[in-house]
């Protein structure tokens, strides 16, 4: 019997088909290290730092961070200059251009854009690693000013030439960035195995970058709603979905951080609650509804004389603010319902930034209530974890302060699965040991 034998183009056929199997599994849902900025893994460690000092800077951050955002009137127009650049808590390391080039990168999900310092410079802060020259690369292009791409971002222009699109982000902080908007392949080293890479994402390449970035990292990582970060980038691949998980911030012991996204980044299963995201008209912050906290018996609503009482989207979900904020009259009533409960010995915060503090002797946290987040139609239970911060030995502190800007803090956000699927317009918590993940 003649034995068949494929045709050449039979061949091509399959190879093409197996390595379109391949591809579609690999972006169908990866994940990426996130390193928290305190973490032996990250450049920004200092070992002589002690662990009350690495949550004093945290704290000052968010402090920073809330008070260069303006309230609900913060809009596409302005709220890349509203943040501080290196207010951001988490770091990404990913690769830009052909042949790929590392770039460390702090993840924000309130910027909008992804940038990085770029040769020539013109004018930019010292980096301790080398700096990305995009005439190495064989797949990067600078966008012309009829971009969709230039057209659509508000911190956009048209260079003096009028051949170029330019970016430029003025910072809270006086700080800035500008440079060139362009296009090139970006890579995503995946925890699954190969890396995932993505071509022709808008980037900013900035060649005049100054003020307060620290020389360890370059540039940001927008990872907000808005249309040119790089999730609504890659919205098409992942379905708008991405989630983290994260481990314990100021824990040396900690697991590294996850990043995930598309099929990975489905949150459901047994205790998942879910809330919706609601959208304000040109804002890019994940804006969500808290209707009240609890404290065992004790409701704490957001009361009449709150900033945002009773409206939608009342507060900030923020992966780059360590603390959770409230309005004044809502923290008040919310340190009394806890101090009415904890019959712990008082203390000082050393550093007088956080105002209800206690003694203990261990890390049992014996005798701390749980604190319920009421989310418009998802409870979420708060265990010490994700209310008291260890700001010194043998001393716990509340770690939640007033605030004209309400943001749900990232130690809030610690050992739950935070899911956000933006074709649904939810976010979605599941309780998650972060550090076994």
């Amino acid at each position: 019997m003649a034995t068949m034998v494929p045709s050449y183009s039979s061949l091509v056929l399959v190879l093409l088909f197996l390595c379109n199997i391949s591809l579609s599994k690999a972006l169908k849902g990866f994940s990426v290290e996130m390193i928290h900025r305190d973490s032996e893994k990250s450049p920004f460690y200092r070992p002589t730092e002690t662990h009350s000092q690495r949550v004093a800077n945290a704290i000052q951050r968010s402090i920073a961070r809330a008070n260069h955002l303006t309230k609900p009137s913060l809009s596409l127009d302005t709220v890349e200059s509203a943040v501080i650049p290196n207010s951001g808590e988490y770091l990404m390391t990913y690769s830009v251009g052909t042949p790929p080039f590392k770039i460390l990168g702090i993840v924000d999900t309130g910027s909008n854009i992804v940038w990085l310092q770029c040769q020539p410079c013109t004018n930019c802060y010292k980096q301790t690693s080398p700096i990305f020259d995009p005439s190495q690369s064989k797949t990067y292009k600078t966008l012309p000013c009829s971009s969709k791409a230039c057209t659509s971002l508000s911190s956009a222009s048209c260079s003096e030439d009028g051949q170029k699109c330019a970016y430029t982000i003025n910072y809270g902080d006086g700080s800035h960035s500008s440079g060139d908007l362009s296009v090139d392949t970006l890579t995503l080293a995946s925890t699954e195995g190969s890396p995932v890479s993505f071509p022709n994402i808008v980037l900013g390449c900035g060649n005049d970058n100054t003020g307060t970035f620290q020389a360890n990292g370059s540039g940001i990582v927008g990872l907000s709603g808005g249309s040119s970060s790089l999730i609504s980038q890659l919205s098409s691949t992942i379905e708008g979905k991405f989630s983290y998980c994260l481990s314990g911030i100021f824990s040396q012991s900690s697991s590294p951080s996850e990043l995930s996204f598309g099929d990975a980044a489905v949150v459901s299963g047994s205790g998942t609650v879910s809330t919706p995201i609601v959208q304000r008209q040109d804002q890019i912050f994940y804006f969500l509804t808290l209707d009240s906290l609890s404290v065992g018996n004790s409701s704490v609503p957001f009361g009449a004389s709150s900033t945002d009482s009773g409206s939608e989207g009342n507060i900030i979900i923020d992966s780059g603010t360590t603390l959770t904020l409230l309005p004044d009259d809502v923290y008040q009533k919310l340190e009394s319902a806890v101090a009415d409960q904890v019959k712990l010995k008082p203390a000082k915060d050393p550093e007088g930034f956080l105002s209800l503090c206690y003694e203990l002797s261990s890390d049992a946290d014996q005798g701390i209530p749980v604190i319920t987040a009421h989310f418009r139609g998802a409870d979420l239970q708060l265990n010490p974890v994700n209310t008291f911060l260890k700001v010194a030995d043998g001393i716990i502190c509340l770690a939640f302060r007033s605030s004209d800007t309400t943001i749900f803090g990232n130690v809030a956000q610690q050992n739950f699965l935070v899911g956000y699927d933006l074709q649904k317009q939810t976010v979605s918590f599941k309780p998650t040991n972060c550090n076994g993940k």
